[in-house]
């Protein structure tokens, strides 16, 4: 489920997935299982990287079909494995790093899965924010592939 709040700067996106919380989790801090899921449809991740502690930064080139790639990372804010990861989250922009967002990402066991949930603040636009919630829907899509085989 996806939900966008009133508020226009905040997403709020919830997925149930069938694995345990920290096979979900592993998903999201190394970086060769970013590769597999991160980015949108027909987006291919030729480099990730996650130096998972906090502090550390992270980044994804993603890259279209057109061979355009298109830079983002940040730095990890919190890490409590399984549980919860807060990381900012900024695209580069003509080399340069743009505005940024925090994203909090709670892992929660339910039965045999995980209920995931993610919130992203600090969005300067709604627009901004409803093509975030469409570009992590896609990579959800991936992620539950990765994690539920």
């Amino acid at each position: 489920m996806n939900v966008a709040t009133a508020e226009d700067h905040v997403l709020e996106i919830e997925r149930r997935l069938n694995a345990e919380p920290d096979r979900v989790f592993a998903a999201w801090i190394e970086p060769d299982q970013m590769a597999e899921w991160f980015g949108p449809g027909n987006m291919t991740i030729p480099h990730s990287s996650a130096d998972a502690r906090v502090g550390g930064a992270w980044s994804v080139t993603m890259r279209n079909e057109g061979g355009h790639e298109r830079i983002v990372g940040g730095v990890y804010r919190e890490i409590d494995r399984p549980k919860r990861l807060v990381f900012t989250w900024g695209w580069l922009v003509d080399g340069q790093p743009g505005k940024e967002t925090e994203v909090a990402v709670d892992f929660i066991a339910d039965g045999d899965g995980t209920l995931m949930r993610l919130t992203q603040r600090g969005f300067d636009t709604a627009e901004n924010r409803d093509m975030h919630n469409k570009g992590w829907s896609y990579s959800f899509d991936g992620l539950a592939r990765l994690v539920e085989a």
